[in-house]
């Protein structure tokens, strides 16, 4: 299968120190691969490298282009869309505004087009279109996180990052966002998934890569990570031996 986005021999760093050395990734396209490890792993600066908003050295190509010198806001017209781990919303504008901010580079497309758009995400979101004209400041942990994934969608993303989408979220609305982003991989859109809920990544993705102080330190298909005693011993919370206990 071609691939959306490869990722050669990445590194950044902070100063003298190393947040990511040598990381390598590929995302197969119209798949889910999470990219799965503790806190300060270097999860986010993974995902700032390849959106071009953190220097790096190392090689990018995204479907089969380098991305060598190119700036963040052409990556996006290319089709790359990024939701942070903190929304990073406007939220002082309107559910709507926020939406269509979510589809700037896209103006040119028309207004009609837009509001096309618009309803799409409403579609998918239904609360969203409920709160259309609340300030986005106002809105729930899920609703914001909703909102945040509905701006990226109006970008009409081939490539979604997304930074630990369920980061603050009641177990419920956890469950919910997996769903949405299972939903997601119907539309054909690839995704890189970077999470600390390894259970629930695990679950949803194709192929997985576990980050460990800025080195990938182990990588396979999802479903085999998620019966290797590493991962589940580490990231799964049981024992390995409960693990082939349960399994037997």
């Amino acid at each position: 299968m071609s691939a959306t986005l490869e990722v050669d021999t990445l590194s950044v760093s902070y100063g003298r120190v190393e947040a990511l050395h040598g990381a390598s990734l590929r995302v197969a396209e119209g798949s889910i691969v999470t990219v799965i490890g503790p806190n300060g792993a270097g999860k986010t600066t993974l995902l700032g490298a390849i959106m071009g908003l953190l220097a790096s050295r190392g090689t990018l190509r995204y479907a089969g282009a380098t991305l060598a010198g190119t700036p963040t806001e052409d990556r996006v017209a290319l089709g790359m869309s990024l939701v942070p781990e903190r929304r990073e919303l406007f939220a002082e504008l309107s559910v709507e505004d926020n939406l269509r901010l979510g589809a700037f580079h896209r103006r040119s497309a028309g207004a009609r087009a837009i509001a096309a758009d618009i309803a799409e995400v409403y579609a998918r979101f239904p609360q969203l279109q409920e709160r259309s004209r609340q300030r986005a400041g106002t809105l729930s942990g899920g609703e914001r996180q909703m909102l945040a994934l509905g701006r990226a969608l109006m970008a009409k993303p081939r490539l979604l990052l997304l930074d630990e989408p369920s980061l603050g979220l009641a177990p419920r609305l956890v469950r919910e966002t997996f769903h949405i982003i299972a939903d997601l991989k119907r539309t054909g859109v690839s995704m890189l998934l970077v999470e600390q809920n390894a259970r629930a990544a695990l679950q949803v993705a194709d192929y997985g890569y576990v980050l460990e102080t800025g080195e990938i330190v182990l990588e396979g298909a999802a479903s085999e990570l998620a019966g290797d005693p590493r991962v589940v011993e580490t990231y799964l919370g049981l024992s390995a031996a409960a693990s082939r206990a349960g399994t037997s």
